[in-house]
């Protein structure tokens, strides 16, 4: 099974447990991870449900390995590499109605497979690569895809049968029509030379015998110069559904790699710049009844002509239209009831301002809409992830959405039409999962507070909810195939992830969960008496709270520095209470808070967690309300800790190193110190799918860019600025940097230092150049925030 969750559970801060401080170095803090200890990951279940598996590495050895319990007797054994390759992974199985049978593919052939009693049988056996099994025909055929044909395989017989042939260029089914003197020619012959006329009927009466004595011809689809994406029968086996995408000419970037085994530079092909042409899909369904093709027409949906909002600021190339034309659109997922009458399409226009889930009826081939959601800034969230709608039954449906403005259960009732919250307030239902017997939905949310996570099973009425995970911290949850059992890894604020294992039903009675692994922390780490931060709110000039934690100084006092750590990733949380996936910078700050410096860590606008108005905070003006709410965080640490403003400084990777360029050049003088961290310095730089979504397109929407670039207010800098990046960062490109380095020098800036690491892509890997960054950023708030202190 997929994850479900993350949520809270059981450990309280190590503080207790260290019995003095020990001094942190960076060398100490920056080597391989394997000095913290070894945290179990991706625990997955076979489709049988009766070992629970893992990857780990207790003996500390080059890689993890694959490591088996048994729920009944947990005590972990390691998997043999032979072994391995019989499990049956319940994450790559579809089942039968009934959950009785399951198909998989492997290796790129595919396998049946019933589970009482257990028995599996290879289905293919080619050098072809067969992928996506999934039953039809009432469960009584196995449908997969060969070189994008469908086949189906009958279980009863064994017997495979090809179900349509798509085919590149146009179709030609029949031969060249004759001319007007060949017809004549022909009718001439035979109306008077009667051996032919005798020879020519009894032909015409053998090839009709022949093709009533035949099956139905497979029917040609021609997809022409387009790519085919998706192909899958319906339930009952009479529709086939499939995507075609028309593939855009876009300019790619490269990166040179500069230190190689050759000696020679290399090129790295890399991703294309936001605003380049996209690629545009159309959705099909074939009906094999009618023999037709129905190409889903999107031109009726409600808003689908809507010019953006943002459109305002540009009315003359508004004016400058000379029609009205309706935004391209994709089909994000589909889902067919069990009968296949009816298919669920959820439909996000290009823009990714739309989302639309609308039914289409086979029996009277209309579309109805279910809900639109619609953002000016964009549709994002939990909400609108892979796998956030289904079927209850024939009539009855369940999605998740932001409408309300947080991430909330819904469901829909086809036949009065008519929809119901079944979440609902200021939380997010981050992810949701209909349980087996379809009585149920177990459900990830942060309702008891933003920084925890909690899971629960919800009946499928919303009457009843039952919290399984109580304690704070965080849990990621993985059920069984057969959900009896939870397996749960666990992490608090200062405790990396351990393995749990329980009984769900044991959770539903309020029991604990049984610990399996204990290696989390080497004794190494534990010496060390790690500072549980204060997890706190802060007041923002417009009256938002903005969580925040803050790491106080070993031996406070008064004006005493302040930095700011600033999270990567714009979406994303860190202000919470469990174990970070900025594990170095948890502990380089720590290290600050040894040296006497107060550290604060903000979700800004932006960050994930908080809803949807929270996180399109940042719309159109990236530098904007997130960097004010780290400005105002500063009057608060004045007031509440008597911190020094006159000695601040900031640093951050990526996003972070992004919001750390545009303090340093948009708020001079407030910010004396920066440490910016492979920063995105021109968002015209950036990717498609991230950065249009925050700011249109460039071409488009130009004053977005504008006020979102760093490199526009380079000339603002007078305080002092620290730039790392990676040469070879194939995510925020180095070339990045390099301008901004070239703007700084046009400028006439002397005080800016860059740290250039040649091996290194976004995410560094070596611990020495781990090392060298912190250092240099330790080295510049050491000099500049306690300069003549």
């Amino acid at each position: 099974m997929r994850p479900i969750i993350l949520a809270a559970c059981i450990f309280s801060g190590l503080a207790s447990q260290a019995q003095q401080t020990i001094p942190l170095t960076v060398e100490q803090i920056m080597q391989d991870p394997a000095w913290i200890g070894t945290s179990p990951s991706r625990p997955r279940w076979p489709a049988n449900s009766e070992r629970l598996y893992f990857d780990w590495n207790p003996v500390r050895a080059v890689s993890d390995s694959l490591y088996m319990i048994d729920p009944r007797k947990p005590a972990p054994e390691r998997v043999s590499t032979v072994s391995q390759k019989e499990i049956i992974w319940d994450d790559a199985v579809t089942y039968n109605k009934q959950r009785t049978a399951g198909v998989f593919s492997r290796e790129g052939d595919v396998f049946y497979f019933t589970q009482k009693p257990f028995r599996v049988v290879r289905i293919t056996e080619t050098v072809d690569i067969e992928s996506n099994p999934a039953f039809s025909y009432t469960d009584t055929r196995v449908v997969y895809q060969r070189n994008q044909q469908l086949y189906a395989w009958d279980i009863q017989t064994g017997s495979t049968r090809q179900l349509i042939q798509f085919q590149t260029g146009e179709a030609n089914e029949r031969q060249a029509k004759p001319s007007t003197e060949e017809e004549w020619l022909k009718k001439d012959q035979l109306s008077y030379m009667q051996v032919l006329k005798e020879r020519a009927d009894k032909s015409k009466a053998a090839e009709e015998a022949r093709r009533a004595a035949q099956s139905k011809p497979l029917r040609k689809i021609s997809i022409g110069d387009q790519t085919l994406q998706d192909p899958a029968a319906s339930p009952d086996g009479r529709f086939i559904t499939y995507r075609l995408v028309k593939q855009a000419a876009a300019k790619t970037t490269i990166v040179p790699a500069y230190v190689t085994e050759s000696g020679y530079t290399t090129d790295i092909p890399a991703r294309t710049k936001v605003g380049s042409p996209l690629r545009s899909t159309t959705f099909y369904l074939y009906d094999s009844v009618r023999d037709t093709v129905w190409k889903l027409a999107t031109d009726s949906l409600p808003g689908i002509y809507d010019i953006p909002a943002y459109m305002s600021d540009y009315p003359k190339a508004v004016s400058d239209k000379k029609e009205k034309k309706p935004r391209e659109t994709m089909v994000y997922g589909r889902e067919w009831n069990a009968s296949g009458t009816k298919l669920l399409l959820d439909i996000r226009a290009q823009d990714n301002k739309d989302r639309w889930l609308v039914l289409w009826d086979t029996a009277s081939r209309q579309l109805s809409l279910v809900e639109r959601q619609h953002d000016d800034a964009w549709i994002g969230g939990p909400a609108a992830s892979q796998g956030s709608f289904g079927w209850i039954n024939e009539t009855n449906l369940w999605y998740l959405s932001e409408y309300s403005g947080y991430s909330h259960l819904y469901t829909y009732d086809v036949v009065q039409t008519k929809s119901k919250a079944l979440t609902g307030s200021d939380y997010e239902v981050q992810q949701a999962q209909l349980s087996i017997d379809k009585k149920n939905f177990y459900l990830t949310t942060n309702k008891v507070h933003p920084g925890e996570k909690h899971f629960y099973r919800m009946s499928v009425d919303g009457k009843t909810t039952v919290q399984l995970t109580k304690s704070e911290g965080a849990h990621q949850v993985y059920l069984s195939p057969d959900e009896q059992w939870m397996a749960v890894l666990y992490s608090g604020m200062v405790q990396p992830w351990e393995l749990y294992l329980q009984k769900t039903a044991d959770a539903l009675a309020g029991k604990a969960p049984l610990q399996i692994t204990n290696l989390a922390m080497t004794d190494s780490f534990k010496k060390y008496q790690w500072q549980k931060p204060e997890l706190t709110t802060i007041v923002a000039r417009d009256g938002k709270r903005v969580y925040a934690r803050i790491y106080q100084p070993t031996d406070p006092k008064p004006n005493a520095p302040l930095v700011f750590f600033v999270h990567g990733a714009g979406y994303l949380q860190n202000a919470h209470k469990w174990w970070s996936s900025y594990f170095r910078e948890f502990m380089f700050n720590n290290l600050l808070a040894q040296k006497g410096y107060y550290v604060v860590d903000m979700d800004y606008r932006g960050s994930a967690g908080y809803g949807g108005n929270w996180r399109t905070g940042i719309y159109r003006h990236m530098g904007g309300k997130d960097l004010t709410d780290h400005i105002d965080a500063i009057e608060y640490m004045r007031h509440q800790y008597k911190v020094d403003t006159g000695r601040v400084g900031i640093y951050g990777g990526s996003y972070g190193g992004f919001i750390t360029l545009m303090a340093l050049f948009t708020s001079p003088g407030t910010f004396k110190a920066g440490a910016a961290l492979r920063p995105v310095t021109d968002w015209a730089n950036y990717n498609h799918g991230y950065t249009a979504n925050i700011l249109n397109e460039p071409q488009t929407d130009s004053i977005a860019y504008r006020k979102s670039s760093p490199i526009y207010y380079a000339s603002g800098l007078q305080d002092h600025l620290l730039m790392c990046h990676g040469m070879v960062d194939v995510n925020v490109h180095y070339q990045d940097v390099v301008k901004l380095s070239q703007r700084l020098i046009e400028l006439g800036k002397d005080n800016w230092e860059l740290a250039p690491y040649p091996m290194e892509d976004h995410a560094f890997v070596e611990p020495s150049s781990w090392t060298d960054e912190y250092r240099r950023i330790l080295k510049l708030f050491e000099t500049i925030l306690k300069k003549d202190r």
